[in-house]
């Protein structure tokens, strides 16, 4: 995928170091079938990523995000996930293998795409199994697995602190999809209070059988 350079449509915020543009303006974006067929591409270490997509979800605010040919970049995440967690065997592998094949139970990525597709998707956050967990059930899992092979791609860096990578990102980039430590930005009120209706309701209703649905993740 070709690429440009983003960061001169970021008017106004001040140039980000060379090391993080690899999540802004990468040279290469990685779709879901890429990950999936090879996983090994994915380090496994720690680190940062970031998320394009092509379609954005209704109502997503885009002011001021970078951007790459016809993608716009929502998200960034981290693994592991925090400071207190250095020793975490969560790696980047695992991590964007979970966000491209997992669930919205295991996935705030999923979990907001989930809520935000809803009109498009007909699939609510439901209860599952015991009624611990909520996700969109197999069949709207499914449903988002083919959403994302269509329309979102990756990149990622590796650092050995990745929480102040994503500082950075957070406070010079517009990133509608992140919550936590993003209260500066006006979707995410917008996001948070979404999720929490959706899991509102999801909790009032009966558990969600899935003894008739079947997922079929990709496991090559």
């Amino acid at each position: 995928m070709a690429s440009h350079n983003s960061l001169l449509q970021l008017k106004g915020r001040p140039v980000l170091p060379n090391y993080i543009q690899s999540i802004v303006n990468p040279r290469t974006l990685y779709s879901r079938e890429d990950i999936l067929s090879t996983r090994s591409i994915l380090p496994a270490a720690s680190g940062v990523y970031g998320w394009f997509f092509k379609e954005i979800p209704k109502g997503v605010n885009i002011e001021g995000c970078a951007t790459q040919g016809d993608l716009t970049l929502l998200y960034v995440g981290i693994s592991p996930d925090r400071v207190g967690k250095p020793n975490s065997k969560q790696t980047l592998r695992k991590r964007v293998t979970t966000h491209f094949n997992g669930n919205a139970e295991g996935s705030t990525l999923r979990r907001s795409l989930g809520v935000l597709l809803i009109d498009a998707s007909g699939y609510p956050l439901r209860r599952v199994g015991s009624g611990r967990r909520i996700t969109l059930t197999h069949l709207g899992e499914q449903w988002l697995d083919t959403w994302m092979d269509t329309n979102a791609y990756v990149c990622w860096l590796e650092h050995p602190t990745p929480w102040d990578l994503e500082k950075i990102l957070l406070s010079q980039i517009s990133l509608p999809l992140n919550i936590n430590g993003n209260s500066h930005h006006p979707f995410s009120a917008v996001l948070s209070h979404t999720r929490r209706q959706a899991l509102k309701a999801a909790r009032e209703e009966p558990i969600e059988p899935e003894t008739n649905q079947t997922r079929q993740p990709r496991t090559n």
